[in-house]
């Protein structure tokens, strides 16, 4: 027997306006078809599923866990075709509200700077930036597109690198005047090492010794900040010792403000940064394409 054909757009609408009416009632009336049509055609989308979206044993509609992470991803689905729908129309010209997530460092340097030649080149887009250096689940916030920096841990994103660039240790001339300059990596447990106050896929600082074998200097200090534009600027009032990737810190060390330390020690390592988003291909909406094509094409690290 043929399997019949599964209308899942149409599952979804279903489902969603369920959600968002509070019953299967109210989403009848709204979507021109009765309650039990509407019941039914649940029941059958939690059996394809196989998960319970709704609870029934309340006379208010209740979500599963499952039924809200569903009814989340639903939105977003919708809201692309939608999209997709109204840029075909129009001949696929970018427009609609782009959703960016960046880490605080390139927001501020890179990415806000830039924003006013993305907008006059495409003036139907608006953006919604956020700029934060906690990992952010893309679904869960509807972003479109996340900017990250350090290794990728998601496989189920698409990743487009936007560039690299060394790390460096550096300190103020004014820390340096009052604590003294470290000549090898072991002296660093004598000065005052800024840490960041979230997870970090290393525990220290990475250095070499003279022969090129690895060294881990643990990070102790009393100063901790939550982002590497926090970083930067509590090491520029010559607060302690910090390590950030070169084109972070290229001005400041240029004009003097910062001192590149252990040079000769430093292993090489480099600092990648990623534009991260779900989808790709064909399926991506314009504005989401034209974004990622402007980030690519004027972003220096």
């Amino acid at each position: 027997m043929a399997r019949p054909e599964i209308n899942r757009s149409g599952e979804i609408e279903v489902f969603v306006r369920v959600v968002e009416a509070g019953s299967f009632s109210a989403a009848a009336r709204a979507l021109r078809m009765t309650p039990s049509a509407v019941s039914k055609l649940i029941a059958r989308l939690e059996t394809r599923l196989g998960a319970r979206l709704i609870s029934r044993s309340t006379r208010r509609l209740q979500l599963t866990p499952e039924g809200a992470a569903f009814h989340d991803n639903g939105v977003r689905i919708l809201a692309d075709m939608e999209a997709a729908e109204r840029e075909a129309a129009a001949g696929a010209a970018p427009r609609g509200r782009l959703r960016v997530n960046s880490y605080v460092p390139f927001g501020q340097h890179r990415l806000m700077p830039l924003l006013p030649r993305f907008l006059e080149r495409y003036p139907e887009i608006s953006v919604e930036t956020v700029l934060t250096d906690s990992v952010i689940d893309l679904m869960e916030e509807r972003a479109d597109v996340a900017i990250r920096a350090g290794p990728l841990r998601e496989s189920r994103l698409v990743a487009r690198k936007l560039g690299q660039s060394r790390m460096v240790v550096v300190a103020a001339p004014a820390y340096l005047e009052a604590r003294g300059t470290p000549r090898t990596p072991a002296e660093l447990t004598s000065h005052n090492l800024l840490a960041f106050g979230f997870v970090r896929h290393i525990d220290g600082l990475p250095f070499v010794d003279a022969k090129g074998a690895p060294i881990m200097i643990p990070i102790a200090g009393n100063a901790m900040v939550s982002d590497g534009e926090a970083m930067r600027l509590t090491t520029l009032a010559g607060a302690g010792i910090a390590r950030l990737a070169r084109w972070h810190v290229e001005p400041d060390i240029a004009a003097g403000r910062l001192v590149q330390l252990l040079e000769e020690f430093n292993p090489g390592d480099e600092e990648q940064t990623h534009a991260v988003y779900v989808g790709q291909g064909k399926h991506l909406p314009a504005r989401v394409r034209a974004f990622l094509d402007f980030l690519a094409e004027t972003v220096r690290l």
